[in-house]
């Protein structure tokens, strides 16, 4: 009698979701935006065309690769049906399926126009977005704004490559992305990022290093956009303004909470309507109060950030602004996985403009992965709680790693409401 296999592997194999695939019309729309890229390469001794190559390497880093070793591995071990589609060439003698190798691979990213290549993959990305079927959710779109290093991409002669991006919150597609130049700042390239992208109706969230006053008065009056910025001590007389406010007389018009990744989480969100910010069409402000404990200890640690919004009380409800807040932290998520899933900071791909080619190969696949998922920007409120209270309650709860945790309900008596009180007590 053969011994049982002792792998869990096939055991919980069959509770995986579906992974996330790329329709045939989706790869044929693809294929056409890479064929916009100029071709780097002179004419004579050209081999593969360049729309099959940026498709290979597309391809094999959405499977997994993480090197381009790792993509000339995969294209001369992918199906015939997948060569095919992808257009690679065959031998007029043979027959055979020819696909370009490591060395291609390399040459070609290293020359080609990053800048030409971010727009195809950024327009395809806009693309596939899902068409409106009724009232938004969120009501206003937002978009994400952060930079990255690519710290293995540099040496003791050239600092890495930092770039900064642009994310749509629903989808997590990238929708373009900038080199920032080693003597300046993401500052200088912000509205360069966005110029090229049609933000009207939509709301732009950042860091506290672009709370800048250029900033937003050119998002809202060029770009007829909303913002929701995090203010720190680069806005001294701003953020002066916003400590003087009495928030301890201003109610808590938003309550979630979650338990995941071994921590428990509160976060309160205390909003109001301000006269005379000393900041461009600056009219709420915003205080966000999260308190955070590890399941293995009994101490909470208190963090508290200010922010401004241009949405007034009425464009935007405080549910839908704690949304907006954590919305932004989906960049910063899509950039960990990048980091951890791809190994992007210990990849040392150095030769010309191949850093920043690999970084733009790795953007379509946390759109694709999530397309299926639910948005982690909007989470669910309680059923006996309406959408728009005073004082709302909303839960959220990790999808990643605890799946079978029910929704839980944040108001008066609440159990994590209950033990922030008890342990707050007996500390």
């Amino acid at each position: 009698m053969p011994a049982p296999p002792s792998s869990p592997i096939a055991g919980v194999a069959h509770r995986l979701d579906t992974p996330a695939a790329l329709a045939p019309q989706q790869y044929r729309d693809l294929l056409d935006y890479l064929a916009q890229v100029a071709d780097p390469r002179h004419r004579r001794g050209r081999r593969h065309a360049l729309g099959a190559v940026l498709a290979v390497a597309v391809a094999a880093v959405l499977a997994g690769a993480r090197s381009l070793a790792a993509i000339g591995e995969w294209a001369s071990d992918a199906p015939c049906q997948v060569q095919a589609a992808l257009g690679i060439r065959r031998d007029p003698l043979t027959g055979a399926w020819r696909p370009p190798g490591e060395a291609t691979v390399r040459r070609v990213l290293a020359r080609i126009d990053a800048d030409a290549l971010d727009r195809a993959i950024g327009a395809w990305l806009a693309a596939q977005q899902p068409p409106a079927t009724g009232p938004p959710r969120p009501p206003r779109p937002a978009v994400a704004v952060d930079g990255k290093t690519l710290r293995g991409s540099g040496d003791h002669n050239s600092p890495p490559v930092h770039l900064l991006a642009v994310m749509d919150h629903t989808s997590r597609a990238v929708l373009a992305q900038a080199d920032v130049d080693a003597t300046t700042n993401e500052i200088t390239q912000f509205r360069p990022l966005l110029d090229g992208l049609d933000l009207a109706g939509r709301v732009v969230t950042a860091d506290a290093l672009h709370t800048q006053r250029e900033h937003a008065d050119w998002l809202v009056t060029v770009k007829h956009a909303a913002y929701l910025l995090i203010v720190k001590g680069n806005q001294p007389t701003l953020r002066h303004q916003l400590r003087g406010l009495p928030w301890r007389d201003i109610p808590v018009a938003d309550h979630t909470g979650n338990r995941g990744h071994a921590r428990v989480e509160i976060r309160r969100l205390q909003v109001t309507t301000v006269t005379g910010l000393d900041f461009p069409h600056a009219t709420q402000a915003i205080r966000i109060t999260r308190r955070v404990r590890s399941l293995h200890h009994r101490r909470w640690r208190t963090v508290t950030v200010d922010a401004v919004t241009s949405l007034t009380a009425a464009q935007a409800h405080p549910a839908r602004l704690a949304d907006y807040v954590r919305g932004h932290w989906g960049i910063e998520a899509l950039h960990h996985i990048r980091d951890t899933t791809f190994a992007e900071d210990a990849s040392q791909v150095r030769t010309g403009n191949a850093p920043r080619a690999m970084a733009s190969l790795r953007n379509p696949w946390p759109s694709a992965s999530c397309a299926h998922a639910a948005t982690a920007t909007s989470p669910p409120r309680c059923a006996a709680t309406p959408a728009t209270p005073p004082e709302s309650c909303h839960s959220w709860a990790s999808q990643a790693r605890e799946t079978d945790t029910p929704a839980l309900c944040r108001g008066p008596g609440c159990p994590w409401e209950c033990e922030l009180t008890r342990t707050s007590m007996e500390a």
